[in-house]
């Protein structure tokens, strides 16, 4: 019996290591598609739109639908497993490609717009990839698993925009080819999950911890939530903000359109990048130490395009807000992965998904006009107020953290 026990938890440890390194490829194979989408889906709308002020409503179903649908998809996993969902989001990624492809030859606005929407689900069930990483290795192990995540997006972000330009013309309708190219790579995530990742066995959750399961406002209300939050949300705003007005900003400095998207492609880089280190730098130097890197990287980024408008500025400054963006988004998962039991895990990952999604969402949204408005260096300004919020969210969580040690250590058992 003990013989059987050993081999079934070297099998289940096995698994665990293996399904992060499953999850960095299907990461890669997500992240190129939606970068298709999102280098084209704006041109390709103003090709099909019959109005062209609907042009961008393509690209805002994007992260609509995947806002809509993130609460869904968490719970949905709960009920059928991790490997069940992740295999209906790719394919449903997939068959976004492929109404694209047909939206596209067919000149047909609104069923482009159904394409577009179904890639959005797929984002939805693909942002937990990192979470599902996390919530299968053991607490110290964490940061490491999500950055081996993201990690499989480095390449991506490079490949996705190439991908769609050399694609764009395989067909004699302009990229119609380019959303094929969607469409292999939302299968090639399906087999990569189907024959790859394995369900590890869930955590045995005891019948008093399951009957006790804390309210939502509970676990929101700790200050390790409240940390996590404050860096998910506030890195993704800030991150959004610039990046979308970035593009706009550098054309309204007179630097070319070429120049605008090597912006952002260098950004996108430096948003995946810091994954193959960031789990190591959290393990040496602490979490503390790199979310607050990664709120003085973001805060670098402020300044620096505050302060000039040179194509130099603009690829530092991008660079360190993807940078950035990584160190607190890595942490705040972190966090978030140790701020709930196993029986809270599909509704607090589920809110807490869908609260960055809306935020992240209306950034988007807002930040052409207000750049419009208001100008670049106003527009950077912003994120000022923003970042302050989430180091004083963070240092809260430090100082609750230290009291708690402080108690432990100074208690009768602790002193036997």
């Amino acid at each position: 019996m003990a013989t059987r026990k050993k081999e079934a938890t070297s099998f289940d440890t096995g698994v665990r290591q293996s399904n992060a390194v499953v999850l960095s490829v299907a990461q890669g194979l997500y992240t190129a598609a939606v970068a298709i989408d999102l280098t084209l889906t704006g041109l390709t709308g103003y090709q099909l739109a019959p109005d062209k002020s609907l042009a961008t409503l393509p690209f805002a179903l994007i992260t609509v639908a995947s806002a809509i649908a993130t609460l869904f998809a968490s719970l949905l996993m709960q009920k059928i497993g991790r490997r069940r969902g992740f295999v209906i989001g790719a394919a449903t990624g997939a068959l976004g490609g492929l109404v694209s492809v047909w939206a596209i030859l067919q000149n047909d606005f609104w069923w482009f717009c159904l394409g577009t929407a179904a890639v959005g689900i797929f984002q939805a069930f693909a942002q937990y990839y990192r979470l599902a990483a996390a919530d299968s290795v053991a607490p110290q192990q964490k940061a490491k698993a999500i950055s081996m995540v993201l990690a499989g997006g480095v390449i991506a972000a490079i490949l996705g925009p190439a991908l769609a330009a050399w694609s764009k013309n395989l067909f004699p309708t302009l990229f119609a080819g380019s959303y094929l190219m969607v469409f292999l790579l939302g299968v090639g995530s399906i087999l990569v999950l189907v024959f790859g990742f394995r369900d590890v066995e869930a955590e045995i959750i005891p019948a008093d911890e399951a009957a006790v399961a804390r309210s939502l406002t509970t676990v929101f209300r700790q200050p390790i939530s409240l940390a996590a939050l404050a860096n998910n949300v506030i890195g993704g705003v800030v991150m959004m903000f610039v990046m979308t007005a970035a593009p706009l900003a550098a054309v309204a400095n007179h630097h070319s359109i070429d120049d605008g998207a090597n912006i952002i492609q260098w950004h996108l880089v430096g948003m995946f990048a810091p994954s193959f280190v960031a789990g190591h730098l959290i393990k040496r130097y602490g979490m503390p130490s790199v979310l607050f890197a990664g709120m003085l990287l973001s805060a670098a980024c402020t300044f620096i395009a505050s302060a000039s408008s040179s194509l130099p500025a603009f690829y530092v400054a991008l660079l360190c807000l993807g940078i950035g963006w990584n160190f607190m988004f890595v942490g705040g998962t972190a966090l978030l992965a140790s701020s709930h039991t196993p029986a809270e895990r599909a509704k607090v990952q589920g809110v807490a998904e869908l609260v960055r999604n809306i935020f992240t969402a209306a950034a988007s949204l807002v930040a052409g006009p207000i750049l419009e408005r208001f100008g670049w260096v106003n527009l950077n300004l912003v994120n000022v107020p923003l970042l302050v919020v989430a180091a004083a969210l963070t240092v809260f969580w430090m100082r609750t953290e230290r009291s708690s040690e402080r108690v432990v250590s100074d208690s009768p058992a602790a002193s036997r």
